[in-house]
């Protein structure tokens, strides 16, 4: 089989649309296990007859400048009070301008901030709720908001200076950073990854407002062509003849029991009846912890994955989830599942501690593993998301493969953890048959042998793979 970059050979570098002939795309990494809302059969039934589901407030908002006006916008955006984004704030813009989060039109203003804080969800104008459970706010000091002065509108700039959005009609509101680390965490322990990256040594004031992008964000990374729209997946998904999308999101390499979820649940919609279902394997692709594996060594995991069959790449899409990564359990979980709406997808497969991490300061789990997958089962707004659970998949090893776990027999399975499966590649030990295709686990152990030392003797760095 063909590479995964040889597919993508004759896509236009102007555009990330997919090409014609390819049915198989990129997507980010999302977790599984949750239990099914439809109960009934007509209820199944409704929706086989349905297509793609609707965005989140009917319909997507995506927050380019229309070509015509981009030279106006970049003068416009010359006059004005500036502020130079970080990549994470980068990313948040990304996210923001494809329509991921639809239906804000921004960063979030205050109000929009503390219904998110406060009840996980945006009450629309019309009185419906939808979800959203992580804060999408923009950080400014105390020197930036006297800077801003009355103005209505500010630029946003890139690291090169070059402003690719302006922010219009400005709410400038406290940065309340304990409340904020304490609703989304749970926790206000010091060592949570994000917070660390972002929170902590940000201004005391957050700026919402409207976004008009200038310019779509791309990472020249060799990954753009990757990085599918909502809009470019639904179109996709439609050009597919697809009558229900399962999205599966992940940030760790994919071995064969994660496939082995993934078909399994392709077979169980099959029999629900439907008659195309694609699955959206969908890899985050923002900030990540520095011990997680980088995004240029997971895609090219996830191409060997393709190329030796582990998954069919006719009923498999592969993109990148532009979002950052903030490590908050079932609150994130929340965010991941919603966003997956708008990009068509009308079931979602979660698993233990989905968005979830070791206690910064205990040994222990931060969240309890099960409360991602009750918790999106009842999520206010995410009513229209089907939740499919699944059995626990180990090692068999009277069969010497990825199985569901079988509790009359416990002795016979090995559950390798991402602790373990990290350990064995450092090592460079193979792990058992059956557990991981030999191309996928080469990729990981390459990416181990490319780990440098920087200066002071200790922090690994990841050469690109």
């Amino acid at each position: 089989m063909a590479t995964m970059a040889s597919l993508f050979l004759n896509t236009p570098t102007s555009s990330p649309s997919l090409p014609k002939t390819q049915k198989t795309l990129f997507v980010p990494p999302l977790t599984f296990t949750l239990p099914s809302r439809p109960t009934s059969k007509t209820r199944l039934k409704a929706r086989i007859s349905c297509g793609l589901i609707e965005p989140d407030g009917g319909k997507l908002v995506e927050l380019f400048v229309e070509e015509s006006h981009k030279d106006a916008r970049k003068g416009q955006a010359l006059g004005l009070p500036s502020i130079r984004l970080s990549t994470i704030d980068l990313q948040w813009v990304h996210v923001l301008s494809e329509g991921w989060a639809s239906p804000l039109k921004g960063f979030m203003r205050e109000s929009e901030f503390l219904q998110t804080l406060h009840f996980n969800s945006l009450r629309l104008g019309d009185g419906s709720v939808v979800n959203m459970s992580v804060p999408i706010v923009l950080a400014i000091d105390d020197s930036q908001k006297q800077r801003i002065g009355q103005e209505s509108s500010v630029a946003l700039l890139d690291d090169q200076n070059n402003p690719i959005a302006i922010l219009k009609d400005i709410e400038i509101y406290k940065h309340n950073k304990e409340e904020r680390i304490a609703r989304t965490w749970g926790t206000t322990a010091p060592g949570l990854p994000y917070v660390e990256e972002t929170i902590t040594n940000a201004g005391n004031w957050l700026i919402g407002g409207d976004l008009e992008v200038i310019e779509p964000v791309k990472y020249n990374d060799g990954l753009d062509r990757f990085r599918l729209s909502p809009s470019e997946l639904r179109e996709e998904f439609t050009k597919r003849n697809a009558d229900a999308v399962f999205a599966f999101q992940l940030r760790n390499p994919v071995h064969n029991g994660h496939a082995l979820l993934m078909t399994d649940t392709r077979r169980r919609l099959l029999e629900m009846g439907y008659k195309n279902p694609i699955l959206l394997l969908h890899p985050l692709g923002g900030y990540t912890k520095a011990d997680d594996v980088p995004l240029s060594w997971r895609m090219k995991q996830h191409e060997k994955v393709l190329e030796d069959g582990v998954l069919d790449p006719e009923t498999t899409v592969v993109s990148i989830f532009p979002s950052p990564m903030h490590y908050a359990g079932p609150t994130e979980v929340q965010w991941h599942a919603k966003a997956r709406i708008n990009a068509g997808a009308n079931f979602y497969i979660v698993g233990r501690d989905p968005a979830g991490m070791g206690h910064p300061l205990e040994k222990r789990d931060l969240y309890d593993a099960d409360h991602g997958k009750k918790v999106l089962s009842m999520a206010p707004g995410l009513e229209r998301l089907s939740i499919l659970p699944f059995r626990v998949a180990a090692y068999d090893k009277t069969q010497s493969k990825m199985a569901f776990f079988d509790p009359s027999r416990p002795q016979d399975f090995l559950f390798i953890s991402g602790t373990k499966m990290r350990t064995l590649a450092k090592n460079r030990e193979n792990p058992p048959d059956g557990f991981m295709c030999p191309g996928g686990w080469q990729v990981l152990v390459d990416y181990y042998e490319s780990l440098t030392l920087s200066e002071n003797g200790k922090v690994p760095v990841p050469v690109p793979a």
